[in-house]
């Protein structure tokens, strides 16, 4: 995989974390399908369009774009080796012959100038080393006057599974797990920073307004408990502590999420996130 700049996330993505992903895609869509209709809307797609989808993963977002576009295009863009290999098994099984999967890194991938009428992102633009000249590059992607269109979380406070997670405060380090402007799941969680990017990476008419959806984290409150310190941060943070804190922390975050049971079970957790558009310079 040439012309990679992001070397941690894509060790990350093609490791571990990828493989966990690739193997609950279904789950993280379950946590993340909510953002989808909003995102596609935004995205101002039409039958012909020809779309890009930004840290696409195993490719629910690039699927349902190429729903949306029959007579055009989609390019799901991604790091993950796994995921990729998920995301065109499943465009296969549903037919779609208008997608093509990449893999590689947004930020110095060498797209075709001007090749695409849209860019999409489902959480998937946060973990640029230079988001400037991440979205620059993709900016350059887009012909003169093409739409961007992400959702990227907003403040971890206002974010269910952060704040499941900050109940464990006094047996993980929870640190600076959740700090805004570093590379990273919240990175993007101030609007002045979003504007400040776009706008410094050549877009105009930054839009920048607040969503929520509600996810389903788990079939119950231990299913739930076991998916949030499985993965990503959660996961991060066990590794830090001895196996009877762990247990620990499993016992106390089970008792939190309890009382987030639908009464048909599963967990439901709201999360807030900013949906963002805006337009590449004409």
């Amino acid at each position: 995989m040439p012309d990679i700049v992001n070397t941690e996330q894509a060790q990350a993505w093609n490791g571990a974390e990828g493989a966990h992903w690739a193997r609950n895609q279904d789950r993280w869509n379950a946590v993340n399908e909510g953002f989808n209709e909003p995102l596609l809307d935004a995205a101002a797609l039409t039958e012909e369009s020809r779309v890009l989808d930004i840290g696409c993963g195993s490719g629910q977002t690039t699927r349902l774009a190429a729903l949306r576009a029959p007579r055009g295009h989609v390019l799901g863009l991604d790091l993950s080796g796994p995921m990729l290999a998920e995301a065109r098994a499943r465009a296969a099984r549903d037919g779609l012959s208008t997608i093509a999967f990449e893999q590689g890194d947004a930020q110095v991938h060498p797209f075709e100038p001007g090749a695409h009428d849209s860019a999409l992102s489902r959480y998937g633009v946060m973990f640029f080393a230079d988001p400037v000249a991440a979205f620059g590059n993709i900016g350059r992607a887009l012909r003169p006057g093409g739409r961007l269109a992400f959702v990227c979380p907003a403040a971890a406070g206002r974010n269910g599974w952060v704040e499941a997670l900050s109940s464990l405060s006094g047996l993980l380090p929870l640190g600076d797990l959740a700090r805004p402007g570093l590379p990273g799941m919240f990175s993007l969680a101030d609007p002045a920073r979003i504007r400040e990017v776009l706008t410094g990476a050549g877009f105009t008419a930054v839009t920048v307004t607040e969503s929520q959806a509600y996810g389903t984290w788990g079939s119950g409150a231990a299913d739930a408990a076991d998916f949030l310190l499985g993965t990503g941060p959660g996961s991060h943070l066990m590794r830090q502590v001895d196996e009877a804190t762990r247990a620990r922390a499993r016992r106390t975050l089970e008792d939190r999420l309890r009382a987030h049971e639908t009464p048909d079970g599963t967990v439901r957790l709201l999360s807030t996130s900013w949906l963002v558009t805006a337009d590449r310079s004409a």
